[in-house]
């Protein structure tokens, strides 16, 4: 059955003695089993259980900030029937494995880009094409809101995955190591990471750039040895990962503004009394609000940072860009289904 998780207005107003330090940006796990318990009208159906969530983000990040309170609240409502660990930093395994072992209900929860969903059903790559997203207020009205996400999220339960959601992951520019990116011409040439999709690949390609694959760990070395030109992200994970130390030109091109996705087992919600799952779902919904306040403040934070280093900004035309890569819209909506969530999408932006 689908369920309503239309978003509500964006709160301001953060959770109090919430500290936010340093941020990382771009997405693993073991096994958990469930005390036996007793069964009754509130808690969850087999009595409590104990998940874990796991992140490739830093236990400071925005979303790992947000996940812990909700962790933290949804233990306290259900007065202690579901407890949630949180484990950052890749500790459980990278995005990719975390995916799997979520599916094979090896783990719980986990925090997944949106690529990785793209593999396992095309249609997500909608949320993945440049520009489906005028900001971060559109993304959100639109990837929490369940009469344009509820079928595509529903689609992968047969795998034994939930999609229940989306936190922001800002908007994505290029930096680089030499020379500033004014145009999609100053890209010709250039070795640009990007993660692993065929979207954003062809992305870079049409900008006339050179899209390199590379794990989000290897980029500063890459990028300090010369093996990368530039990379593509927010200043967040440009500043948390140091990479402002060795590409110090930031062209805001804005060509991105992509989800991470909560992804459940759906086995282990099926585990939740009518209740539990009421209160996980509320304190879900409460967490992507505080995140992206915790967002925006933590952009601010590094864009001085990068003033302070000494970064050349640079603002630029984006229609240039939004010009270049637009074959790549209609070339990725090949099924009736993805056109009609881009649709919806660029309709929720009036």
């Amino acid at each position: 059955m689908r369920r309503n998780r239309a978003l509500p207005t964006m709160a301001v107003t953060l959770l109090a003695g919430l500290v936010l330090a340093g941020c990382a940006g771009d997405a693993e796990p073991g096994a958990t089993g469930a005390p036996e318990a007793t069964s009754g009208e509130s808690g969850t159906a087999g009595g409590s259980v104990e998940w874990r969530i796991a992140l490739n983000q830093t236990a400071d990040h925005p979303i790992t900030v947000s996940v812990q309170g909700m962790a933290d609240r949804v233990n306290e409502l259900t007065e202690g029937r579901v407890d949630i660990e949180v484990f950052p930093n890749e500790s459980l395994g990278a995005q990719a494995e975390a995916l799997q072992l979520v599916a094979d209900g090896t783990i719980e929860l986990a925090i997944i880009s949106g690529p990785q969903l793209e593999n396992m059903n095309t249609d997500f790559l909608v949320f993945n094409l440049p520009l489906v997203f005028d900001d971060i207020d559109h993304q959100m009205s639109v990837v929490n809101d369940d009469e344009i996400v509820g079928d595509l999220y529903a689609s992968l339960e047969d795998r034994n995955v939930s999609v229940l959601g989306a936190y922001t992951a800002g908007d994505r520019n290029i930096y680089t190591t030499d020379k500033p990116i004014v145009t999609p011409a100053d890209t010709a040439g250039l070795k640009i990471r990007v993660q692993e999709s065929e979207t954003h690949l062809k992305m870079i390609e049409l900008m006339g750039g050179s899209p390199t694959p590379m794990a989000f760990g290897e980029v500063y070395t890459a990028l300090q040895s010369g093996v990368l030109d530039g990379a593509e992200n927010n200043e967040v994970s440009y500043v948390s990962q140091r990479h402002v130390e060795v590409a110090p030109y930031f062209s805001y091109t804005r060509h991105l503004i992509v989800p991470d996705y909560l992804v459940a087992s759906t086995s282990s919600l099926d585990e939740l009394s009518a209740e539990d799952r009421a209160i996980f779902d509320e304190e879900f919904l409460a967490s992507v609000e505080e995140q992206v306040a915790l967002w925006a403040t933590a952009t601010d934070e590094a864009i001085a940072a990068m003033e302070e280093a000494g970064v050349e900004f640079s603002d630029v035309d984006t229609s240039l860009f939004a010009d270049a890569i637009a074959p790549l819209v209609d070339s990725s909506l090949t099924s009736d289904n993805a056109r009609a969530i881009y649709d919806a999408t660029r309709a929720a932006a009036a």
